[in-house]
């Protein structure tokens, strides 16, 4: 484990750091590492607001303010970060070119990040097991994790529809920050 130091009056003194991967090897969470429930936690703080970051095949980083919530990836089950994305959103071109994703969250001189891959399920990324009508209910299930509702959700699943909104899982193989 890594120990970061802030010399900035208002974050924490000392941020520890550990991949998830040596911190389920062990059975157990550090109490010092924040986890996937502390995440789960910021989110609901502001409805799901986050910033996400990719890279770009200029290796520039891309980042931008989503909503996003903690959600079981339909398949595996694992807890991971999850968002609804526009079909023409350049983060899904750097996620099928192999871009990590982070996700980060903060809330006063508070904050979580989440690093890993991202897997997209949509109608241009197909999942074995879900169809359109498990993609139009998993598109409404992310959006209700991340704090959304709406008046007229035959509306809602026409409109994700429209624009091949797709769903994006960010497994969290790091989760660090001061949470």
């Amino acid at each position: 484990m890594s120990t970061v130091l802030h010399s900035n009056p208002g974050f924490a003194d000392v941020v520890r750091k550990a991949p998830a991967s040596a911190r389920r090897s062990r059975g157990r969470e550090d109490p010092g590492v924040p986890t996937i429930e502390a995440v789960r936690s910021f989110l609901a703080d502001e409805h799901g607001l986050a910033v996400v970051s990719t890279v770009q095949s200029d290796r520039r980083v891309s980042s931008s303010v989503v909503n996003c919530g903690v959600h079981a990836h339909p398949v595996t089950g694992e807890e991971c970060i999850a968002l609804v994305s526009g079909g023409t959103a350049a983060r899904l071109g750097h996620i099928r070119a192999g871009s990590q994703v982070t996700v980060v969250v903060r809330r006063g001189w508070r904050w979580v990040g989440v690093s890993g891959p991202a897997e997209l399920i949509g109608p241009d990324d197909e999942t074995e097991g879900i169809d359109a009508e498990g993609l139009r209910l998993l598109l409404r299930s992310i959006f209700q994790a991340a704090g959304g509702t709406h008046e007229d959700y035959d509306e809602y699943d026409r409109a994700m529809t429209a624009e091949r909104r797709v769903a994006v899982f960010v497994r969290p193989d790091r989760v660090l920050g001061t949470g």
